[in-house]
């Protein structure tokens, strides 16, 4: 695998105002994602996890400039020689220009299609409006795209209702993958699936990405899923990472307390294997008034007293595995 980063983000932020009274005055700010710092190899599937709420779907749509991100930079190289571009730099137009490298999966397959529109215009629209294809050959090209994720060719003239979850979502994937993008977000892409269907599409997923050589950023909160898909793992809570790894060194050996609590709620498919299950107090604090040092401190089972005075720094384990935790020496 060439492990030159394709995509490298150094201080994520995306802070949401809160307004109030008659004129809409700004009285505070949610802190969606509060400084968050990862890059994404060639080829490569990131996995960002971690519970509801914690801000990784705005990470990722922020990343593609669908919302647009209140600081920090996200430096793209199309190819492993050519020059970084910070993707927050760019103007409007500058970036319309980089759409066909970046794509992304939406978690709703029915939400993320035009009710009005066949799969076939929805397929057909991106290479219709970058001018790549016309007539015949736009009609060859959406074929062969929907043959490419599992789809008879003969479908494009149906509708979006006229299709099961799974089929929704392969026309999403379709659709993503009409410009030959480089990277893709997929945002919850398999969570509004059932199992078996689930299945299918994670292996469409890793097809693809070896023909075509794609880079993910998977969006999710399924570990075991998670755990099949990934080379890399990033943990995510209250809008900041606080364990990285690659996949092995996430799930075989956990630092953070707010990982190991993760993966202890993985359930067991052998019933008369007992599993140790950390149990964490209370909720998720409120990203408007995140708790001062660590955020999880409210919630640690192994909690210091400095732990809710000083955030603690990222520190280096091994082999590009660290963590954000002032247990770890």
């Amino acid at each position: 695998m060439n492990t030159s980063p394709i995509l490298e983000v150094v201080d994520l932020q995306k802070w949401f105002p809160i307004r109030s009274g008659v004129f809409s005055r700004p009285v505070g700010e949610v802190k969606a994602v509060d400084g968050i710092s990862f890059h994404v190899g060639r080829k490569e599937t990131l996995s960002i996890v971690g519970e509801s709420g914690c801000g990784k779907t705005t990470a990722g749509r922020s990343l593609l400039r669908l919302i647009e991100p209140t600081g920090g930079s996200a430096m793209y190289r199309a190819e492993p020689d050519s020059e970084p571009v910070d993707l927050f730099k760019l103007s409007a137009s500058e970036m319309r220009a980089r759409r066909d490298d970046l794509q992304i999966i939406f978690q709703d397959p029915y939400g993320s299609l035009n009710p009005r529109l066949t799969v076939g215009n929805a397929i057909a629209e991106p290479l219709a409006v970058r001018g790549l294809a016309h007539g015949s050959e736009l009609q060859d090209r959406v074929e062969g795209l929907l043959k490419l994720v599992g789809l008879r060719p003969e479908v494009a003239n149906r509708y979006p209702h006229e299709f099961s979850g799974g089929q929704r979502q392969r026309v999403g994937i379709a659709r993503a993958l009409a410009l030959k993008p480089k990277l893709i977000v997929c945002d919850e892409a398999v969570s509004a699936l059932d199992v078996s269907i689930q299945a299918q599409v994670i292996n469409l997923l890793k097809d693809l990405q070896d023909e075509f050589g794609l880079s993910y950023i998977f969006i999710a909160h399924d570990l075991s899923v998670v755990r099949y898909i990934s080379d890399r793992v990033a943990v995510m809570y209250l809008g900041r990472l606080v364990e990285q790894g690659t996949t092995e060194q996430i799930f075989n050996d956990p630092k953070h307390p707010y990982t190991q609590a993760l993966l202890s709620s993985i359930p067991s498919p052998d019933p008369t294997r007992r599993k140790a299950r950390v149990h964490l107090e209370g909720d998720v604090p409120s990203p408007i008034h995140p708790p001062s040092g660590c955020h999880f401190h409210t919630r640690c089972p192994v909690v210091e007293p400095r732990c809710a005075d000083v955030y603690p720094e990222s520190i280096e384990i091994e082999g590009g595995h660290c963590a954000s935790c002032h247990l770890i020496s």
